[in-house]
């Protein structure tokens, strides 16, 4: 059970998080990259962020470069949370597939669409 603390930490870096990556991504052009949930570890030295990559035919290729660029992100993160947080956690990336999951679901219980 996750403690108010790290709840609202986590909606704090879910926030900034989306807004960086809405940034990046309006440069890109018809690409969409959304923040869907974050968990923090109870020490605050790790954040797991996961990621809903539309188009999702391009979402592996998105996450290795984001991955790659994680210094830059968790710098731009801090500079927009230093205020609120003492400490920036280190970040990891994971995509998070169960819109798509939700499809494929879908699509087995109605084949007739």
């Amino acid at each position: 059970m996750e403690s108010t603390r790290l709840q609202k930490i986590a909606r704090l870096v879910q926030k900034e998080l989306s807004e960086i990556f809405r940034l990046e991504t309006a440069k890109m052009g018809g690409v969409l990259v959304s923040v869907s949930s974050v968990r923090v570890s109870p020490d605050l030295s790790i954040a797991r962020v996961h990621l809903s990559i539309f188009p999702s035919e391009r979402a592996q290729e998105l996450i290795s470069n984001i991955n790659a660029n994680e210094k830059r992100i968790r710098y731009d993160l801090a500079q927009r949370v230093r205020h609120q947080m003492r400490k920036c956690p280190e970040l990891t990336f994971f995509i998070d597939d169960s819109l798509d999951y939700i499809e494929h679901i879908d699509s087995l219980l109605h084949p007739e669409q």
